[in-house]
């Protein structure tokens, strides 16, 4: 599509939106009196205005039920989890029993690498990518230390070339061929929080599975903002948040993927609780944990209930609108943004105050853009802000803005182009 710099056209993108109807579903923010220029979903998802309604059933049922409510409320407390596996399989691409909603994802991330960080000899090392979003970075360290184990030694990063921001795949892999034979596990984020690059994960995938190396994915900025096809790219195991994309909350419940072909290895050591327990047996209070088959084994508390009935609120919305068409409209409002910035904004003076440092084709990112500064680019980012729009910063230099399709508007980033020129 030929984009234009004018109102116009903007309002002509949105007139002609299949899914403009779907951005009266939620909430949208005030400043300065009005509703804001809201582009940071990356970061917090807007409330579905369906939320209030789900928690009162929850909560209309707890008042009424009291303990009657795991077996005989509206939505049976006791099977809560199961609400949610269709839903996640097809954002996911995987099959039903092989997700499972729970707990929150660092703690997540931290029970998959206790069932899939196994060092063995000289193949004790992590390889990830050069600047992982640090809580990621935390757990891969403490897992390698409950080892007994040197972090320096057994935590191997990718660096982007010299003079690049992003990170290219064939890199990845060549890194993954020369620590072949001492690589435990290879993690990655699918999506890069800081530059917004999205991976080319079935790729890196490929060459783990070559050499038998497990292939693990953290999708905190990836789940509902760009298509996923786990099970057929042959990932090990993935986790994810539910409060960027998918609209849940903050503090959201998290979710896990374990691949099929792990389902009923239950010589996988793990940590245990009732709720990951056969659900034939759980309430005989036996003695010995005896695993469900899938995901679901790797539940250790019962479900947090209020907290995924905000989540069951948004993934509604989500099986509405289909992936497919979200991604369709993602592609073309970041890259009308895209387009903005750099027809409108771009002129010798600003080229030496930022640049975009996202990978340009549309493949290779999601909805974020990051708007690398040079000089002022914190009260730039103030500035900005006062002025009614909400991003979010992140040190030492970049905005990151995140028009989300379910919500976001042609005119909004628009808008939002021309006041980071003004």
């Amino acid at each position: 599509m030929k984009f234009e710099n004018s109102l116009a056209f903007a309002r002509s993108l949105d007139k002609q939106d299949s899914l403009k109807d779907y951005r009266k579903l939620f909430h949208i923010p005030k400043a300065n009196g009005k509703e804001a220029i809201y582009l940071c979903g990356n970061s917090l998802g807007l409330q579905p205005k369906s939320v209030g309604q789900h928690l009162k059933v929850e909560l209309e049922d707890w008042k009424n039920l009291g303990v009657e409510g795991h077996l005989h409320g509206k939505n049976p407390w006791l099977y809560y989890h199961h609400f949610f596996s269709k839903s996640i399989s097809k954002l996911v691409g995987a099959k039903e029993n092989e997700v499972v909603v729970m707990n929150q994802l660092t703690v997540n991330l931290n029970l998959m690498l206790i069932s899939f960080y196994r060092p063995i000899g000289k193949r004790n090392k992590i390889l990830i990518q050069a600047n992982e979003f640090p809580s990621d970075y935390y757990a891969f360290e403490q897992q390698v230390k409950l080892h007994g184990l040197n972090p320096k030694d057994c935590i191997v990063e990718v660096l982007p070339r010299k003079g690049e921001v992003t990170l290219r795949t064939e890199d990845i892999v060549a890194k993954i061929e020369e620590h072949r034979d001492e690589l435990a596990l290879v993690m990655f984020s699918a999506v890069n929080y800081y530059t917004g690059q999205f991976f080319e994960i079935k790729k890196i995938a490929d060459a783990c599975c070559k050499h038998k190396i497990i292939f693990g994915v953290d999708l905190a900025h990836a789940i509902g903002n760009v298509e996923l096809k786990l099970h057929e790219w042959n990932i090990d195991f993935a986790t994810w948040c539910s409060y960027k994309y998918l609209n849940s909350g903050p503090g959201g419940v998290s979710g896990v993927f374990v691949n099929n072909y792990h389902a009923k290895n239950f010589s996988l050591p793990r940590l245990a609780g009732w709720w990951g327990n056969d659900e034939k047996t759980r309430f005989k209070m036996l003695k010995h944990f005896v695993p469900q088959a899938g995901a679901a084994g790797w539940q250790i508390s019962n479900a947090p209930v209020l907290s995924m009935a905000a989540h069951k609120a948004s993934l509604e919305i989500f099986d509405k609108a289909g992936m497919r068409a979200l991604r369709k409209k993602s592609e073309l409002l970041t890259g009308y943004l895209e387009f903005l910035l750099k027809s409108e904004v771009r002129s010798p003076r600003s080229e030496e105050n930022f640049k975009i440092i996202t990978p340009e084709n549309s493949k290779h990112r999601g909805c974020q853009l990051s708007i690398q500064t040079k000089k002022n680019g914190k009260k730039l980012f103030e500035k900005i802000t006062k002025a009614g729009v909400i991003a979010d910063w992140r040190e030492p230099d970049v905005i990151r803005v995140a028009p989300v399709p379910l919500y976001n508007i042609f005119e909004e980033v628009w808008k939002f182009a021309n006041l980071l020129r003004d």
